[in-house]
């Protein structure tokens, strides 16, 4: 005998359905990544300059980040169920060709400091401070666990030269590598320690680019300078890449005296270069929005890459300052007027 369900069990049954799949699709992770716009964060208490004091005088410099986690289903499906400002990202625009998710994380925290290193010596500079620094070689972030490199080379060796010449950057590693063939071998010399090493590893294939060879390792710069000062940085907030660069750099001068916010409260991203001059970020968008909606007075963005046409796009009523150079965000934070 069969039983007809009533309206309202159908509805019922429907609902717990809903519910079932939403559940489903909220937890089931793509391969996709969220951008989110994450509020700014004050760097009073996190940068100190000894024997300096900070005036107190209710402003302070905000860096702002972005808040990057895989996708859900639904978050992936609905942009209407997304926090305002978020977007999908395809895991390569995160994850670059060739690492993984947690090689790409150790990359971030070594570009962060780097972007320190980076910050106190173009901040000290403008204090006047005689400062010498230079690109002293390839820093080695990780090794690829199927690489003839692994076991042979580590973590933090700094590659110095590679077939006999003399590595000073990334580019000064890819041209010495960029003839070679899969399976050819490659003398790559590394300061470990207080010792010079020279180890002789077989290249093997790109996974991108089969016919590329590869020692298998991931690089990036190295940056060495002697500071007169000891800056110190106490990054509590779980966060990497360049992007703080040029707040971390006005708030060296904060903390050294300098009176650069006048007492407002400024938000600044851009990657700061040892010349002073200030690039492109990623995220203007979700940064701009989290900046907006924490009422910050300005944010100082780069002019490089259109980052400052992108941030005033989502402005609103929150004041853009573009940059291109540190002396250039000095002079315009100086012409602002204190707050009442």
């Amino acid at each position: 005998m069969l039983r007809r369900l009533s309206p309202v069990r159908l509805a019922a049954a429907g609902a717990v359905l809903l519910a079932v799949v939403l559940a489903l699709l909220a937890t089931r992770q793509t391969n996709q990544f969220l951008e989110v716009p994450d509020e700014p964060h004050s760097l009073t208490g996190v940068v100190t300059v000894p024997g300096h004091t900070r005036k107190q005088d209710g402003g302070g410099i905000y860096y702002v980040d972005v808040v990057v986690k895989k996708a859900s289903q639904l978050e992936s499906s609905f942009s209407f169920l997304r926090p305002e400002g978020a977007d999908v990202i395809p895991q390569d625009q995160f994850v670059p060709p060739g690492l993984t998710y947690q090689q790409q994380l150790k990359l971030e925290s070594e570009t962060m400091q780097v972007s320190q290193r980076k910050a106190s010596i173009v901040a000290l500079r403008a204090l006047g401070y005689q400062v010498r620094a230079r690109e002293a070689g390839v820093r080695v972030v990780d090794v690829e666990p199927n690489s003839n490199a692994k076991g042979v080379l580590r973590a933090q060796d700094l590659i110095v030269a590679a077939d006999g010449r003399p590595v000073h950057t990334q580019s000064d590693l890819f041209h010495v590598l960029a003839p070679l063939h899969v399976g050819d071998v490659a003398r790559i010399s590394v300061r470990r320690g207080s010792q010079i090493l020279t180890f002789k590893i077989r290249t093997i294939a790109d996974a991108q680019n089969p016919k590329r060879a590869i020692i298998g390792v991931i690089p990036f710069e190295a940056v060495v300078a002697t500071l007169p000062v000891r800056v110190r940085f106490n990054l509590s907030h779980d966060v990497g890449g360049p992007s703080a660069g040029l707040a971390f750099a006005l708030e060296v001068l904060e903390q050294a005296g300098r009176d650069i916010d006048h007492g407002l409260k400024i938000a600044a991203t851009g990657e700061i270069q040892l010349d002073g001059s200030v690039t492109g970020i990623g995220g203007v968008k979700q940064k701009t929005i989290g900046a907006r909606q924490a009422n910050v007075d300005a944010f100082l963005v780069p002019v490089d890459g259109d980052n400052a046409k992108v941030a005033k796009r989502y402005a609103h009523d929150l004041r853009i300052i573009p940059v291109k150079t540190f002396q250039q965000a000095l002079q315009a934070l100086a012409t602002l007027g204190r707050k009442a």
